[in-house]
């Protein structure tokens, strides 16, 4: 079975991190018996924080990436396209970068593709003509469809076109059917599991620096004796650190992927408040570990891992505060629940048996 996988948010030179989770399914589906290649639409403009920063190296790095490489064994070709700004055409981008994914994949022969996001890619996709599977993840069913003009009407016709859709939770998948998705089956992403538990006893979080990740609250609710370390960075990193003045927080800023894995490891709870959170990978990266974590009552991704099993508390309007002192508390039992629920449920292994068999059934 040769497939295809579409996708925008994949690992680049200048961003090891960005989409990583896109390249370990890829590797997981192809150690489960599929025969996988990578197109990822590049649009070559560089980020907003480049543009604000004047940074040189940043602004030319898009220009820079090479268009063909391989990435453990599995092929990837990056496919330029232009388009208008983001926030004027998001949902459209589907239709600018079709001629440029088609160019990319010209003269060579797959059973299936497989497009994550319904927008941009599974749109791009719908217009090959092959067999579809999309997975959705939240930004689009959450952002593109209720928040851009006609974003929803993009979302809804590249559901339609799926053979199968993939969500990553039982609540996205629910949304994805009022959207018009005709087949859904929950498809939970993966992470390694370490030989060792962690033995440490701060709070950490890794996420970007933007408000809806709540870190502000984590402070706020900090008891006076915790240590919070946090991982990332982004726009709000200003007023966090003064927001965090006179508490033992620490800014650890953007590390390699491999590296924020690691340093997150080494801590004792994971608490990433969230909203819109479809599912959240680095909750169970945590967990795995033996961490427990803590996220939002109501968000699909830390909804979905409780009901799983263990180790995930969910915290309510109001209830953050509480949430982290008893799991501070409790931190030895909850990090094994953590632990078990992600060797019984979130494993790479599980990720890809269950992706090619999503596969074989769409081609049936």
């Amino acid at each position: 079975m040769r497939v295809l996988v579409v996708a925008e948010y994949y690992p680049r030179v200048a961003d090891p991190a960005l989409g990583v989770w896109a390249h370990r399914q890829a590797l997981a589906a192809r150690d489960a018996g599929a025969d996988v290649e990578v197109v990822v639409l590049h649009r070559p403009v560089p980020s907003k924080a480049a543009l604000k920063a004047r940074d040189a190296r940043r602004l030319i790095a898009p220009l820079k990436q090479p268009l063909r490489t391989t990435m453990d064994g599995i092929r990837v070709t990056y496919a330029p396209f232009v388009a208008p700004p983001r926030p004027r055409s998001y949902p459209a981008w589907g239709a600018w970068a079709a001629p440029s994914l088609r160019l990319a994949v010209q003269g060579r022969r797959f059973d299936l593709v497989h497009a994550h996001y319904a927008a941009p890619a599974g749109d791009a996709v719908r217009r090959l003509g092959l067999p579809t599977v999309v997975s959705v993840h939240g930004g689009d069913v959450l952002g593109v469809a209720t928040k851009w003009s006609k974003g929803r009407a993009v979302v809804e016709r590249s559901l339609r076109a799926a053979r199968l859709v993939l969500a990553n939770s039982t609540g996205i998948a629910d949304i994805s059917r009022d959207l018009g998705a005709q087949d859904v089956r929950v498809v939970h992403l993966g992470t390694d599991v370490p030989p060792r538990t962690t033995t440490g006893s701060d709070l950490v979080t890794v996420g970007n620096l933007v408000a809806r990740k709540r870190h502000a609250d984590v402070i706020r609710a900090l008891p006076p004796d915790a240590r919070y370390v946090i991982i990332g960075d982004g726009p709000e990193r200003a007023n966090l650190q003064q927001l965090a003045r006179g508490k033992d927080v620490v800014f650890r800023g953007a590390l390699a992927p491999d590296q924020a894995l690691q340093e997150a490891r080494k801590a004792g709870v994971f608490v990433l408040p969230s909203t819109e959170e479809a599912f959240g990978v680095a909750y169970i990266e945590a967990m795995a570990a033996g961490l427990p974590a803590i996220g939002t009552r109501g968000e699909p991704g830390p909804e979905e891992i409780a009901r799983c099993g263990g180790g995930m508390t969910l915290a309510g309007p109001g209830e953050l505060e509480h949430a982290i002192r008893d799991t501070l508390a409790n931190r030895a039992a909850l990090g094994r629940a953590a632990r078990a629920n992600v060797e019984a449920n979130f494993t790479w292994r599980q990720c890809g048996e269950a992706t090619v068999a999503a596969y074989e059934d769409a081609l049936r």
